[in-house]
């Protein structure tokens, strides 16, 4: 088995759906707290269009979309990451372990996020959304590597028991 391969194709999924849940948390919370879905999603596209992003708040593609396939690939890189290290094994596909290790890849990616990073990396909607409305962000977002991480059990052992057929 191909660490790395693996670690792309389950990254790609797991992280999508991260991507997907934080997304609509971010264009919820935004809607409550600025009057903008896209506030916070327009305020990650801060590292390539400087400070002027994180006061648009209507959708473009100069904002919206450079924001959300940041934080897209954002999630997939995490994803990524977490699947090389452990997410690969079948262990970590159970309930308990997919949640604990979408909790700790979450908890992670904001240290880094906001503890490692310089400021104009950082994800930028912090400036549109409240602490708690980032912590539901970062909830969602291991909340999607769960979810992946369990899609993927499934899909192994529907895949197991075709190549046993097959045999």
């Amino acid at each position: 088995m191909n660490l790395w391969k693996t670690a792309l194709r389950e990254g790609a999924i797991t992280g999508t759906l991260a991507a997907l849940l934080s997304t609509a948390v971010l264009a919820a919370t935004g809607t409550r707290q600025s009057g903008s879905a896209v506030a916070p999603i327009n305020a990650v596209s801060h590292w390539l269009w400087g400070d002027e992003s994180l006061h648009v708040d209507e959708p473009s593609l100069r904002h919206t979309l450079t924001g959300y396939v940041t934080n897209h690939l954002a999630a997939v890189f995490w994803a990524m990451l977490y699947s090389r290290a452990y997410g690969h094994r079948d262990e970590a596909k159970q309930l308990p372990q997919a949640i604990a290790g979408g909790v700790a890849t979450s908890a992670v990616a904001y240290v880094v996020d906001y503890h490692v990073v310089p400021k104009r990396l950082t994800p930028g909607y912090e400036h549109r959304i409240s602490s708690g409305a980032m912590l539901a962000t970062y909830g969602a977002i291991a909340a999607g590597l769960a979810l992946g991480a369990l899609l993927l059990q499934g899909q192994r052992s529907a895949s197991s028991l075709s190549d046993f057929a097959s045999w």
